[in-house]
């Protein structure tokens, strides 16, 4: 998962959530301001325990 976090003088943060990489920047290109593009990786989804 891809998030766009936001910061705006007049506004609280905004956050946006991608599924895909592609999208997520190339709408990180198009947005204006001051912003920060993140990978979300959760590492307990579908890895078993190790011993």
């Amino acid at each position: 998962m891809w998030i766009i976090t936001v910061y705006s003088k007049n506004q609280s943060p905004t956050m946006f959530e991608f599924e895909s990489e592609v999208e997520a920047k190339k709408t990180f290109q198009e947005i204006k301001g001051c912003k920060i593009l993140s990978e979300v990786i959760y590492y307990n989804d579908g890895v078993p325990a190790l011993a």
